[in-house]
């Protein structure tokens, strides 16, 4: 297999999309399997309106085709729904060429939520979008059920992994605030509904890891957290173990790896009942989740570290490969 995976969202972003695809890549020749990436490196590229950090690609009309044939792929997936991936898209389907989807990312919230752009609208297009695709995968049973309500089609699962050697329990502590400590990890932006969490009466120290475009609202309007950035790898592991609980409020993320991030790091996490985190979470007793979110804050600070830390070791981005892989050969076979 010589699989291309076309992806809008890269380098430098910071995000689940890029590191479960990078995970792919290094797991790919254990499941005999070669990939090639095209991303937003390739093309000249413009802000994105209201969140000038994402860039948009500029993809000339018909330069896909050209580059299909110098990369010569025997499988094409396609990993988002922007400007490479449509123009990926079209010129599949011009070709009769089959591909795979994947659906990171609820587009249809996110711009709802700086635009009147109704809902609804941008789930059609996503529909028209991914129709024509082998196989659409998605992370969670959750978001299969609700996906297939909403007219998908073709869906199959593929779950999420965490470096839990990276990402681990540590005897240090190096957050010099006072504890307990309540830390979120992720995109600093609306969408992410930080004020749920940064509003919340609670004890010790809230702090934010971290950017994007609320991050100076954010620091204005709540003072008394700590907003550290963005950090990645060893800055990143620490600061999880250095903490006492992982706060998630966000309503409309598919999966979650920033959950089992936390969870291999033996933190406990407190989050509302919505997709991811009911689905990462489950029967696992390693978080609580609550309507009341500072309920479940609170609480979460009972729950064992050490049972946290042993079922974050249950996801491994060797299965989450397996079944990535797995996923497009099924696909392509029609079996």
């Amino acid at each position: 297999m010589r699989l291309l995976i076309v992806t809008d969202a890269w380098r430098p972003q910071v995000n689940g999309v890029v590191r479960s695809l990078e995970h792919m890549a290094e797991e790919a020749p254990r499941f005999g399997a070669e990939v090639v990436f095209l991303t937003p490196e390739r093309f000249r590229s413009v802000p994105m309106p209201t969140y000038p950090e994402i860039r948009l690609s500029l993809v000339a009309p018909g330069s896909l085709s050209a580059i299909l044939e110098e990369i010569r792929p025997t499988h094409v997936h396609i990993a988002t729904e922007g400007p490479i991936g449509l123009a990926t898209r079209l010129t599949c389907a011009r070709q009769g060429r089959a591909f795979t989807t994947s659906y990171h990312t609820r587009f249809p919230e996110y711009v709802a939520a700086r635009t009147k752009i109704p809902e609804a609208w941008s789930y059609r297009a996503l529909r028209r979008f991914h129709r024509a695709s082998r196989a659409m995968m998605v992370s969670t049973p959750s978001l299969e059920r609700e996906l297939t309500g909403r007219g998908f089609k073709n869906i199959m699962r593929w779950t999420r992994g965490v470096d839990t050697t990276l990402f681990r329990p540590r005897n240090e502590r190096i957050l010099d605030a006072a504890a307990p400590i309540f830390l979120y990890v992720g995109r600093v932006a609306v969408e992410k509904n930080l004020d749920a969490f940064l509003s919340l009466d609670l004890p010790g120290t809230k702090v934010v890891v971290g950017d994007g475009p609320s991050r100076t609202d954010l620091e204005r309007k709540y003072p008394e957290a700590r907003f550290l950035g963005s950090l990645t790898g060893e800055d990143l592991a620490r600061v999880y173990a250095s903490s006492d609980a992982f706060v998630f409020p966000s309503l409309t993320d598919t999966f979650g790896i920033v959950l089992i991030e936390a969870l291999a790091s033996g933190l406990p996490i407190a989050a509302f009942p919505v997709t991811g985190p009911l689905d990462v979470i489950g029967a696992s007793g390693c978080g609580v989740l609550d309507v009341d979110l500072r309920k479940a804050a609170l609480a979460a600070l009972d729950i064992p570290r050490d049972r946290c830390r042993a079922y974050g070791e249950t996801f491994t981005w060797h299965e989450s490969a397996r079944q990535f892989f797995s996923n497009i050969e099924k696909a392509h076979s029609g079996k």
